[in-house]
């Protein structure tokens, strides 16, 4: 099969017809869509999918299901590995056995899997999520941010990101015991404050204690987090719901660095600030100082 075929069918189009007539009528609206709107099945969530089809979100599971695939993820990794191979201009792989086995390799059901999970991100629900967390964080006059263990990393990562956005008068602050500092800088934060606090199953005590405080004080919290009955949601005034899952032992934090460089990206167009001089500026006196690497270094 040729990428023209993967571009307007999808890699599944073939055993999707097989079965067609075979499917629960519910099922074939789900297939009719999936065999209509290949490029989406690969950049919509599947909630948004089953939005458009006219079904539930179940449906959308079963005919994964149905097709001898463990879970719809399985069928966006797919669909969104086909669609970025037709793009780069080479055909994608289509060992679909009868069992629906796709037989990638670890590697690229992973890397499948990942780009599917950040390309829902961009759906409208989560879009919406995001200019509302975004228009919270740019009307802050100071930023906190926390996060422990593996959510950590992402809390560290929007501070390193958001500074650039924060002039003289206003203050981007990582909290935590991790960070070298305790939680005595949140005292000060009163309302009009904003707290940015990250937290993913299993939910540690902290995090959650921390932002139901915060949320006392008047300061408004900002979310990311794996799940809509995560205790954050019922803290938070703006959530972005991230998925953590992943197709090995752990659970995955890159959709959750992708929210915050979209959270960032977001705040930058709502503020008036130039964020990229200011990386350009900070780079120069970096460069000052000998902090970069220069070909003629000695090592």
């Amino acid at each position: 099969m040729n990428g023209d075929f993967t571009m307007e069918k999808g890699p599944l189009a073939q055993l999707l017809v097989e079965r067609f007539e075979n499917m629960p009528p519910q099922l074939r609206v789900a297939a009719r869509f999936v065999l209509d709107r290949p490029k989406d099945v690969a950049l919509m969530s599947m909630r948004e999918q089953a939005h458009q089809a006219g079904v539930s979100h179940s449906t959308m599971m079963r005919l994964a299901r149905w097709l001898g695939l463990e879970g719809y993820e399985d069928m966006r990794s797919l669909y969104a590995r086909a669609l970025r191979e037709t793009i780069a201009g080479e055909p994608a792989r289509q060992d679909i056995g009868q069992n629906g086995d796709p037989g990638y390799s670890t590697a690229g059901v992973v890397a499948d899997t990942l780009a599917a999970q950040i390309s829902s991100l961009g759906g409208y629900g989560n879009a919406m999520q995001f200019i509302a967390a975004a228009g919270l964080l740019v009307r802050s006059p100071n930023l906190f941010a926390l996060g422990s263990r593996a959510a950590y990393s992402i809390s560290s990562h929007f501070v390193h990101v958001m500074s650039f956005l924060a002039g003289a008068d206003r203050k981007v602050t990582l909290v935590g015991e991790m960070a070298g500092q305790d939680l005595d800088a949140l005292q000060h934060a009163g309302r009009g404050d904003v707290l940015f606090a990250v937290a993913m199953s299993p939910y540690e005590r902290t995090p959650i204690d921390v932002a139901r405080q915060s949320a006392r004080q008047g300061v408004g919290v900002v979310a990311i987090t794996d799940s809509s009955v995560s205790p954050l949601v019922r803290i938070a005034q703006e959530t972005i719901i991230v998925p953590s899952n992943s197709q090995s032992f752990f659970r995955s934090m890159a959709p959750a660095f992708a929210a915050v460089e979209i959270l960032a990206a977001l705040t930058a167009a709502q503020s008036e600030t130039n964020a990229a001089e200011r990386v350009e500026q900070s780079e120069e006196q970096l460069a000052a100082f000998g902090i970069y690497w220069k070909p003629f270094d000695k090592t």
